[in-house]
């Protein structure tokens, strides 16, 4: 049989005289073998036939005394006097054959026999009667005095061992104590790699590898086959972290044999440390493995960069021992999956130390240099994974840069002609082909395209007008990126722009850098983009937050407004009709007269006129008063058309909103050319640098109040301006914009009418109370009849009155009479004035069927689903706004099928822009909310296929969205969208649950669609 051929790793162990003969060693350990085998045999059959635990431990000490320096005085006491003489008395064999016996038991089939007698028939029948101190000094001796590769290899099944289909509870628990013992509390796994840094000469490096691959399989995946209720030292993140600072300081002793040349070693030990770094990172611990190697790589690397240093981190990594195993680890780790995560989580964590960037360069440098100069696929790793596809904090993307393309530590000036520039130009060229592309604006997430962007920058805050100039099409690809993220939606997607076009513009011409936003203007360009995107912000409809601006620049100034009015209608005061008026007070300008209502303020005024009478005065703008003041809307249309006089379209943009609420009796025949003239007129020709955005708001104000106040007079010219080749992408945007105001003020608009009473009210004659009261005819001094406050119930049909009764002679206290009544008193304090809080519905068709006809048509200027796919967002958006408005009524129910066929086409459900698919999403939230659950419960018994379907296509469409979108707003819309689904499916089946006794009554057949639950809960 084999024997061994790797020496006893003990203090006594010594290796066998090198001068003897091969045959006579041979022969020697043949011997030694039979002896081994023959004795194992004998102590089995001596615990088969034993009786009493006395027996075993005598049999196993017989044998353990052979292979193991025992004292046999630290448990003779525990057994009996009989038992205990055998025991003292038992032949001790010489170090030389305790040696050859070791190796001999535990390389061969000798150990392993008996290891299972000792796991289950030991451990089942006659280990609980074991003393502790024979347990402790005898039958644990086996497992932590052995060659520990072999034990383990043994020990590790056990811990799942099953007999008869069950677990074997009092097995698996023995065993995972003896694992305990060897590899945590002993130190097993560093004698693990000690053991495997010696190596004969004759050893076969392949089979040892087979034997280190084994090894740490079976070391790393102890956790994993421990039952659920063993010790806390077995459990992942304890286990894990004390094998982990166990196999760094293997590392750390390798690497001063290294230095020390006081012994023969190979990698064996590295190769063990690194394949157990790669399976603890497989089982998903690499962050409790760097959790340790981190601090200690941190440190070594600050106190070499450190001011004052003597040597550079090259040369201390050449002289000073305890820097080489680190890069030896990771060159033994063969799992590329394994350093992609290492180096992954190791920048994530770095990221957020307090770490500099040369300290961060020499962190990667010190780890990753040899593998990155002899393995493509690491090279591979860092320039191409790590810069166009992961996602790293800038500082991390700084330092890789500096060490995977410029390869050389900050602030080094370098060569232009050295192969350090021509990597950073070939790494330039490569990011500048993804980022420039159109597709990667549409498809790739925004923290992606953030991150690519800012490695283009880096790259190009590098490089200087020469080198733009002698690449390619470097400067064409700049170009390419900046314009199409400028057309963006996305003020994020803009402002990348912005910050490559600025880095950009500084290497053409440093002394004139070009600024397309105002907020960059800083001298270092901060490449950490915000991810906060408020483009589409009230797009989230489950909190009713979609209309919060809208709402604040719509109705809510226009119901201020309105209250401003009604004030001053209630403070009119009866005028003299011949008194003369001043024309300013037409246009609410200011005047110099104030009536006041004490004498001592016509004093102040009057001493404070005659005093200002006496002060000379300017004359140059007597002409102001000569201009006409515009208070006609055929004034307003005729001032705006004259573009050429700025003055007249300012005064005409003032006094529009105000003109067109006052709603004069024009205003339906002159709607048409006000419509038109407001939207066609440029604000920014007509107003002073700096006062546009005032003009546009006074502008958008007064075409929402004529939408508001002339819905029908106004929708259909603004309708088919929308799709005029005559306007621009800015005005059919303003179009959508004014018509989604609209749409919310008339939402939110009251209206008062007077009550119309179903019935004559009766009256009593003989009584100055109502009819439904009770009689008031009682003893004298008897109170009024009172209602009671909080009686009636909902389902009560009779309300209670009280009233009090004068004391009876020797009562004393007063009482009460009770009646009850069909009607309540309350009902005669009602105003008689009911309110209807939404004038949109009627209007709603008006306003959405003529925006839908032409989304899909191509002509001169206009192209929704191409180049003008904002336009199409803000459509859709606008038309989710009309659905909401509608929610709950008959109109809402009848445009529901209209909208849901636009949303359904490919080329707006599928769309490439995630502006367009968010909007998508948010109209068809819109429309779940504004569907009533009866009204899908009606059309579901009448068998209308096409709401189930275009309902099944929401629920189908937003899940396929939620699972495929690479949008983060979109996957979250979409859930919302199917939250709602589900909603409206609940209580459509309640709905339905509620009418199941109509229909059997009247036997009506429910359809197949609906038998087959078309309208599916989605969970």
């Amino acid at each position: 049989m084999e024997t061994s051929r790797r020496k006893r790793p003990s203090e006594h162990g010594a290796a066998m005289d090198g001068g003897e003969g091969t045959e006579k060693k041979n022969g020697v350990e043949r011997n030694t073998n039979n002896e081994v085998l023959d004795k194992v045999g004998k102590v089995i059959v001596s615990i088969n036939e034993a009786k009493n635990v006395d027996e075993v431990i005598c049999a196993l000490y017989s044998f353990a005394v052979r292979i193991f320096p025992l004292d046999c005085r630290a448990f003779a006491g525990s057994i009996d006097k009989r038992y205990r003489d055998e025991v003292i008395g038992a032949e001790v064999p010489s170090a030389h054959e305790r040696d050859n016996s070791w190796q001999v038991f535990y390389q061969s089939t000798a150990f392993p026999i008996l290891a299972r007698v000792l796991l289950v028939d030991v451990a089942l029948n006659w280990l609980t009667c074991f003393p502790i101190s024979a347990k402790r000094h005898l039958y644990d001796v086996f497992f932590l005095r052995g060659c520990l590769s072999e034990v383990l290899q043994t020990l590790v099944p056990y811990l799942q061992h099953h007999s008869n289909g069950r677990l074997e509870t009092s097995i698996c628990s023995n065993t995972e104590r003896l694992l305990a013992l060897c590899l945590l509390e002993n130190d097993g796994v560093l004698q693990l790699a000690r053991e495997f840094s010696h190596q004969l000469e004759n050893t076969n490096l392949e089979q040892q590898k087979s034997t280190i691959s084994k090894v740490s399989q079976l070391v790393t995946s102890v956790p994993d086959k421990a039952r659920l209720g063993a010790s806390s030292l077995l459990s992942s993140h304890s286990y894990i972290k004390r094998i982990v600072i166990q196999l760094i300081q293997g590392a750390e002793e390798w690497n001063k044999s290294y230095y020390d040349k006081l012994t023969n070693f190979n990698d064996g030990s590295i190769l063990f440390i690194g394949d157990a770094f790669a399976r603890i990172c497989r089982r998903g611990s690499t962050d409790m493995l760097l959790s340790e190697m981190i601090p200690r790589v941190v440190t070594q690397v600050q106190s070499l960069v450190q001011p004052g240093s003597d040597m550079t981190v090259p040369e201390a990594f050449k002289s000073m021992p305890g820097l080489q195993f680190w890069s030896k680890i990771m060159e033994a780790i063969k799992d590329s999956y394994a350093v992609e995560r290492i180096s992954e989580q190791l920048l994530q964590k770095l990221a957020t130390q307090n770490i500099n960037d040369a300290e961060g360069y020499w962190i990667l440098w010190l780890l990753f240099h040899q593998i990155f100069e002899l393995q493509s696929s690491i090279r591979s790793m860092f320039t191409e994974r790590f810069l166009l596809w992961k996602l790293f904090p800038v500082c991390c993307l700084r330092w890789i840069l500096q060490f995977s393309v410029l390869q050389c530590p900050p602030d080094t000036v370098f060569n232009s002609k050295s192969q350090n520039h021509r990597n950073l130009l070939d790494t330039t060229n490569r990011l500048l082909g993804v980022w420039s592309k159109r597709e990667f604006v549409q498809s790739a997430p925004i923290e992606q395209q953030a991150y690519l962007t800012a490695a283009v920058g880096l790259s190009l805050e590098k490089l200087n007008k020469e080198d733009l100039n002698a690449t390619k099409d470097a400067m064409h690809l700049i170009l390419q990126g900046v314009s199409c993220r400028l057309e963006s939606p996305s003020y994020l997607v803009r402002q990348m722009a912005s910050s490559v076009a600025l880095v950009f513009s500084k290497v053409i011409d440093p002394s004139n850098p070009l600024y397309l936003d105002d907020n960059c203007k800083e001298e270092t360009i901060n490449w950490e983009f915000t991810s906060a995107n408020t483009d589409m912000a009230g797009l989230a409809i489950s909190d009713n937050k979609e209309t919060d601006i809208n709402q604040d620049k719509g109705y809510k100034d226009a119901k201020n407004k309105n209250k401003n009015k009604d004030k001053e209608l209630m403070e009119l005061t009866m005028v003299d009709p011949d008194e003369v008026i001043d024309p300013a007070t037409l246009n609410n300008e200011p005047t110099s007269d104030v009536d006041n209502s004490n004498d001592e303020d016509d004093d102040e005024v009057s001493e404070t006129s005659s005093e200002s009478s006496l002060q000379p005065y300017d004359l140059s703008d007597d002409d102001t008063d000569l201009k006409n003041n515009i208070s006609q809307l055929v004034d307003v249309v005729g001032a705006l058309r004259k573009s050429d006089d700025a003055d007249g379209v300012e005064r005409a943009l003032d006094v529009a909103e105000e003109l067109i609420r006052a709603a004069p009796d024009e205003l339906p025949f002159i709607a048409s050319d006000l419509v038109r003239t407001l939207v066609q007129v440029r604000c920014s020709d007509s107003t002073v640098e700096g006062e546009e955005e005032s003009a546009e708001e006074k502008r958008q104000k007064a075409l929402v109040a004529l939408i508001v106040n002339c819905p029908l007079g106004s929708l259909d010219p603004i309708n088919k301006l929308l799709y005029s080749p005559n306007v621009d992408t800015s005005q059919r945007i303003l179009i959508l914009d004014v018509m989604t105001d609209a749409a919310l003020e008339l939402a939110h608009t009251k209206t008062a009418r007077q009550k119309h009473s179903t019935r004559t009210q009766i009256w009593t004659t003989a009584e100055t109370q109502p009819w439904f009261m009770p009689s008031s005819i009682g003893p004298a001094g008897s109170t009024i009849w009172k209602e009671i406050s909080g009686t009636e119930s909902p389902l009560s049909l009779t309300y209670s009155y009280e009233r009090d009764l004068p004391s009876k002679p020797g009562q004393v206290k007063r009482g009460k009479s009770r009646r009850w009544s069909t009607k309540s008193m309350n009902a005669m304090q009602d105003n008689r004035v009911e309110w209807s809080q939404n004038k949109f519905p009627p209007f709603a068709a008006a306003f959405m069927l003529p925006a839908m006809q032409g989304f899909d048509k191509k002509s001169h200027g206009v192209d929704f689903l191409g180049r003008d796919f904002i336009v199409l967002g803000k459509l859709i958006h606008m038309l989710g706004i009309c659905m909401k408005c509608s929610a709950m009524h008959p109109e809402g129910s009848a445009l529901a099928l209209p909208l849901l066929d636009m949303l359904s086409t490919r080329e707006i459900s599928r769309h490439a822009e995630a502006y367009v698919r968010k909007a998508v999403l948010f109209a068809a939230s819109c429309i779940l909310v504004a569907l009533n659950p009866t009204y899908v419960a009606s059309a579901l018994v009448e068998g209308s296929s096409d709401l189930s379907r275009g309902l099944e296509w929401v629920r189908t469409w937003a899940l396929s969205v939620a699972e495929s979108d690479t949008d983060k707003e979109c996957y979250t819309m979409a859930m919302a969208c199917l939250q709602l689904h589900s909603e409206m499916a609940l209580q459509t089946s309640r709905a339905l649950e509620s009418s199941d006794s109509v229909i059997q009554a009247r036997g009506i057949s429910l359809p197949s669609n609906l038998l087959k639950g078309k309208i599916k809960i989605s969970l």
